[in-house]
This record gives structure tokens, sequence and C-alpha cells, in this order.
């Protein structure tokens, strides 16, 4: 059975009055979901329960943990916001209120499911935290989705794929995302699925006997070289993230080296370094395999140093070092960072380099009595951009347009694009000279002439690629053409395209 004593064993850090109220708000979801069952024909509580622990799993603090306990209180039981906010205060009732509204998103009826997005990234753009209790419930939900009558699955499944865990993703949140791929995963692609289960199968028992073997000679060479407190464990990919790889490698396994990873978490960024030298020193690293995410962090904010090297054994294993602070940022992204209030106030350089984190969530300074001239100098200009401009998105954009610009610019596959100064510009796949030249800003855009990749010339239909250094030219009597439209990817690029032939009265732009 669900125990109150279970979940406040789970929540870090929490006072004996935050206690209390977990065990309160425990007893009120409870007693408010008495009645009710889940498909599964087991109390309704339990769902509410297991969304509390899922967010207390993943180290958020005691207001997240009721608030989660108590979600569905408002939406699907007898209680009124009033009770709520008597019992358990207005930044409770806020964040209810705001999972409520996220609830009501569903492919059925296009235009329907448009504005629910955008309801839903409007509300990121308000209180990140809405959308992490979105995400624990529904982990439970798909967890659960066996029960649900089989018209409903194939839909709640693939709105978590193409919505959900990108959205993970995107925060950084990688344990989420994984476990949202894997469980929508049999039901969007079951014969893929089935396929790829098979190869983890087959390749399970040989690749750990080999990491582990590969682990042992590093950590003796590694203590050696004064390198001993590190922790080591072995990474399987993502059932789903490694069906995607093995589309885009036609299906060949030879051709990816990290199914099985070997991960070693050292105290400091040197260590990451030094232990990467000791590493190529004794084992030959494979070429262009070497990735520096510390130097070049994934845009959502993921670091790491990942390198694939030959063994004693004839084969290749995938090496990721990173410290115990990357490896949290890595599991639980834009999560990590909303901690309990007395953490941030006794860490200084925490607050300094996370400050866009505070600024995604001014509702903390709104409840909090000490912050109100905090929260006036609060500026929009620090909220992630990408969270943004989903946000912002034009009402009379076409239902159908918006979902596909949702799921290129956002979610697909993104590479990283240098300027000359070394500033980095995160895009699309296959994004063009122009989706760059926007992304660095609007008037670049409109009056580029030209391109240059790594000081050559190239024709602005090129397809950038990761790691490229890109320069542009411009020339203040240059304008957009329409051919444009056809070569930009971006939705931003597009809008900016568009909006400029229109104001050159050439309103038929071809689109």
């Amino acid at each position: 059975m669900e125990s109150i004593k279970e979940l406040i064993s789970l929540v870090e850090s929490s006072t004996k009055e935050e206690n209390k109220k977990i065990t309160e708000a425990y007893d009120f979801a409870k007693k408010a979901h008495a009645k009710q069952l889940r498909y599964s024909g087991k109390p309704y509580f339990v769902h509410s329960y297991e969304t509390g622990k899922n967010l207390a799993l993943i180290g958020m603090s005691p207001t997240m943990v009721i608030a989660g306990l108590l979600h569905d209180v408002i939406e699907d039981t007898d209680v009124e916001e009033e009770e709520i906010k008597e019992k358990f205060g207005d930044e409770i009732l806020f964040l209810i209120n705001g999972v409520t509204k996220l609830g009501k998103i569903r492919f059925k009826g296009l235009t329907r499911h448009v504005e629910s997005l955008r309801k839903l990234f409007i509300a990121s753009s308000q209180d990140i935290r809405v959308i992490i209790i979105k995400l624990a419930d529904r982990i439970h939900n798909m967890e659960t989705l066996q029960y649900v009558p089989e018209e409903k699955q194939l839909r709640i499944a693939t709105e978590t794929l193409e919505i959900f865990a990108p959205l993970a993703y995107r925060l950084g949140i990688g344990v989420l995302n994984r476990r949202l791929e894997d469980l929508s995963f049999p039901y969007v692609y079951p014969k893929e699925y089935e396929r790829v289960k098979e190869i983890i199968k087959e390749k399970n028992n040989d690749n750990i006997e080999l990491l582990k073997k590969v682990n042992q000679g590093i950590i003796k060479r590694l203590a050696k070289e004064g390198i001993t407190n590190i922790e080591t464990s072995y990474r399987k990919k993502g059932l789903y993230s490694l069906y995607k790889k093995l589309e885009r490698k036609n299906w060949d396994t030879n051709k990816i080296y990290d199914i099985f990873a070997l991960r070693i978490i050292v105290p400091t960024v040197n260590d990451c370094y030094k232990a990467l030298g000791i590493i190529h020193g004794f084992r030959r690293p494979m070429p262009g395999r070497i990735k520096d995410y510390i130097a070049f962090s994934k845009p959502n904010g993921y670091k790491s140093i990942h390198t694939t090297i030959f063994t004693k054994f004839g084969n290749v294993v995938e090496i990721q070092l990173r410290t115990a602070d990357m490896h949290r940022e890595a599991e639980y992204g834009i999560a990590s960072h909303l901690v309990y209030k007395s953490k941030a106030e006794n860490n200084s350089a925490n607050n300094t380099n996370n400050i866009w984190i505070k600024r995604l969530l001014p509702n903390i300074n709104k409840f909090s009595e000490n912050n109100k001239e905090d929260k006036n100098k609060m500026s929009t200009t620090d909220i992630p951009i990408w969270i943004k401009k989903l946000a912002e998105s034009e009402n009379d954009v076409q239902s159908q347009e918006f979902i596909e610009e949702l799921k290129k610019d956002f979610f697909e596959h993104r590479v990283f694009i240098f300027t000359p100064n070394g500033d980095v510009i995160d895009l699309p796949e296959d994004s063009s000279p122009i989706d760059f030249a926007y992304a660095v800003h609007s008037d670049i855009g409109d009056h580029m002439t030209g391109a240059k990749v790594h000081g050559k010339l190239v024709s602005l239909d090129t397809k950038l690629q990761n790691g490229d250094i890109v320069e542009i030219t411009t020339r203040k009597e240059i304008t957009p053409t329409k051919k444009w439209l056809e070569i930009a990817k971006t939705t931003d690029a597009k809008r900016h395209i568009k909006s400029s032939l229109k104001k050159r009265g050439d309103e038929k732009i071809g689109y």
C-alpha cells in the first residue's frame, strides 16, 4: 500500500513542518478521491500518490510533492479552490490550477490541440514547476496505459512520445525523457519495439562482461595516476533512442558504438580532461568519436566528455567522463535547480550560474514575502529562448503548420554552429546559412549576401554540419527573396522572410 512514511523518506531535507504538510496533503487527497477508481480497478489515489512519489524521486521540494499529491482534486472531485487555498496556500493552488489547465491537451481536434499546446508553453514560461508536475503525472499514466481502452492507448502514447518526452529532453531531465520514450515506444511502434528489444537482448551479456573488464583496467590506470575518488557505472541506451539511431544508420548495429557505455564520474572538471588523456594514453581512441560537451554543452545543458576506444579484446567501447554535478544535471536538468530556498541562499555560486532558472520561476518570488523587490527586477529576457518563442507563437498560425514547426524547430536533432567569435548557435539539423543568419540577428538575416563555412564561400542552401564555423556577409540594399522561403528550415527565419516580403509589397509570397 501507499505509505506516507515511504514518501516522506524520499523528500530531501524536509523539515518537520513540511513533513506535516505532506501528510495533510496525503490524507486530504486520499479522502477526496476515496470513491474513485482507475481503469485498472485500483483506487484513484494510487495515481496521486505515484505522482507525488515521482517528484520526490527526482529531488523536488515538499511544495511540489504536495502539489503532486493534490494535482487532480480540483478537476476530478468536489473540492473547491477556496478550500485548497485555505488549507495549503496560494502557491499550491497556483500549481494545481496550472496542471489542471494542461490536462486538457488532446490529439482529437487539431485546432484544440494546438491551442492547448500553446497554453502548455505559456505555462512553461510562467513557472516551469507546472510542467515538471505534469511530466511526473504522465509517467504514471504511461505505466498504467495497458488498462486504458485500446482506442485511447495510441493517442496517449503518441502525444507522450511527440510532445512530453521531447519536452523533458529539452528541459534536460534525462531520467524522465528516457522513461517516457520507452513507455510510449511499444504502443506507437510495436514491431520496431520488438526488433530493438531483440538487439539489446543479443548484445546485453557480452557487452556487460566487456565493460566490466575495461572498467577494471581503467580504474587501475587512473589510480596509478592519482585519480582515485571515482564512481563507475554501465549505461544501456534507451530502447527508443536506439531505435532512432538504428533508423539513421539503416539498422546496421556495427555502426553504433554506444548501445552500452562505461560512465566514469570524477571529482573535478580538470579530472575529466586528465582522465581522458590517461585513457587515450593506453587505449587508442576511434577518430571522430571524441565529443567535448563540457566545452560546448548541448542546448539542454548536458555536459560530459564522450570518447570511443579500441580495447585489447578486439572491441570498441564508449566512455563517458563527467563530474557528479554534471551527472545530476544530465539526469534531472532544470529540475536539479529547483532547490529549496535555504539551499539556494547558502550557495551564491549556484545562484549566479543559474540565475535564469530563478527568473523562469517568478511565482516562487510571488509567494515569498522577503523577495518582493527581486520579483520586480525579474526579466523575461532570461527565459530560455525556445520556451519563450513557443509561448509567443502567433495566434493566426495554421494548426498543422504550428505542430510541424513545433516538432521541427524544437524537438528534432540539433546541431551546434559557431560564429567567427566562438559563440554557439543552436539550430535544427539540416539548417541553412539563412537559418543561422536569422538566429544571430534578424537584421543580419534580412541583409545577408552570402556565407562562408570554415572560411570558404558556400551556397545559401548548404546544409550546415555540427561544429561548422559560419561567417555571414551583408549589404544594406539586399532584402530576402521568395527563394529563401524554400531554403529556410526554421520557423523564425521563415517568419522574418515573410514579414520582409510583405513590407516590400510582395503579398503573394508563394507559401
